[in-house]
């Protein structure tokens, strides 16, 4: 069942803050504990259909975080998820056993979501088929107010004086039973949300950039999925020591080997192969099982009893013909710019305009207070200097919105980069 609701809020030492002291906020407080201490772990139908009625009885804005097994598991799956709203307590919900979430979607569909990095948890929620009509990211709300360090912990200490532990963030969250100490840990990362939501909108509002906030969480609401890497295989750490196309191919097939294998164990494909032993296999080339296993990334005892099955994957790179070997570099997208590095040579109108508008955006951002990638992202930088066409602030402001920049960065930025771009 979830927490006893609790309209006052987590419990605080008499004195403490409730909104924001700057220049200079107080000493963080450790928080330790959730108000009304950790709630048991919904993990069935019946806790389910409470923990929904809970949360329908409550007002307001979800909190909300999601824990992966990242490093551990394949995917980025996730493994619980963590809800609370004003008035019905903390969820922690383990969705691996649940099959039906409809009537938890339904709810969470008419409320807005609070997160911090909400780019990073939106993905695992979509696959749970969870999806915020609106959203806030207090992490993205810090960024455009120019604060320094935007991770959650320090955002709350600068923020509500709270200090928040952050010492199961790289757990595998796939463990079952789930550790007691996880679980707090777990809902202390929504106990603040809604509270640090409202304290960040206030500064945003005051800075006159609450309208930009909102413009970019839309953004991030229904950015569509990265399409997928072509020639993934080819980000194996160590590659680069691989120069032959026989080498690389050897590479390929050991790397969609370990793939396949990761997604039958459920494991992290670091955990089935290290990256070193594929770079290894592709550079010995080795011709038989017994060579595979005298190098010594091969030499672990899970990696031996698959030893067949690696050097199936490095016989298939050894026997492709010539003509189906892969090129020493990826092929390049259509659109693909070259590196800033040679735009000198290439380039060389094209490379001084990058210098204009890197320092026409970075002069910007200063003002606005605020990162300069969160004015303006690097690559739409590079294209507008590298196409080198617009020379007026309404056909810069349109070609940025046509290349994917959100209104108020075109607004911001679009006259001071014609005016250097003409000048």
């Amino acid at each position: 069942m979830p927490q006893t609701p609790d309209a006052a809020g987590p419990a605080r030492p008499e004195g403490a803050a409730t909104s924001v002291a700057e220049p200079e906020p107080p000493a963080a407080e450790p928080l330790t504990e959730p108000t009304g201490g950790v709630p048991p772990v919904t993990d069935t139908p019946s806790a389910l259909e409470t923990a929904v009625a809970w949360l329908a009885g409550g007002t307001g804005p979800l909190a909300v975080d999601a824990e992966r097994a990242s490093g551990y598991r394949y995917g980025q799956s996730a493994y619980l998820v963590q809800l609370r709203r004003a008035g019905a307590g903390t969820v922690l919900l383990d969705p691996v056993p649940l099959n039906d979430l409809g009537d938890l979607a339904r709810l969470m569909g008419e409320a807005e979501w609070v997160l911090h990095a909400a780019d990073q948890d939106l993905p695992c929620l979509r696959e749970l088929g969870l999806e915020p009509p609106s959203l806030f990211d207090t992490e993205l709300a810090s960024r455009l107010l120019g604060r320094q360090r935007v991770g959650l912990a320090a955002v709350v200490a600068e923020n509500l004086g709270y200090a928040l532990a952050k010492e199961h963030s790289a757990a595998d969250w796939s463990t079952r039973p789930l550790p007691a100490a996880w679980l707090r840990y777990a809902a202390l990362d929504v106990e603040l949300l809604v509270e640090l939501r409202t304290v960040l909108a206030d500064h945003l509002d005051d800075a006159g950039k609450l309208t930009w906030a909102l413009e970019e969480f839309e953004h991030v609401r229904t950015a569509p999925p990265p399409p997928p890497r072509p020639d993934a295989w080819r980000r194996t750490s160590g590659l680069q020591a691989v120069r032959s196309p026989r080498g690389l191919a050897v590479a390929r097939e050991v790397w969609l080997a370990r793939e396949e294998l990761a997604r039958r164990r459920d494991r992290s494909p670091g955990r089935v192969l290290p990256a070193a032993a594929v770079v290894a296999a592709a550079q010995a080339q080795p011709r038989t099982v017994e060579d595979l296993l005298r190098l010594p990334e091969f030499a672990g005892k899970g990696t031996r009893r698959h030893a067949p099955y690696w050097h199936a994957a490095v016989a298939r790179g050894l026997q492709l013909p010539e003509s189906e070997l892969p090129p020493r570099r990826a092929p390049l997208e259509p659109d693909h710019l070259p590196a800033p590095r040679s735009w000198p040579e290439r380039n060389p109108e094209a490379a001084a305009r990058l210098e204009v508008v890197r320092a026409a955006v970075r002069t910007r951002a200063a003002e606005l207070e605020l990162p300069q990638e969160n004015l303006l992202a690097p690559a739409l930088q590079r294209r507008l200097a590298w196409d080198g066409t617009e020379t007026t602030a309404a056909a810069v402001g349109d070609r940025l919105l046509a290349l994917g920049a959100r209104r108020w960065q075109a607004e911001q930025v679009s006259g001071v980069l014609a005016a250097a771009l003409g000048g």
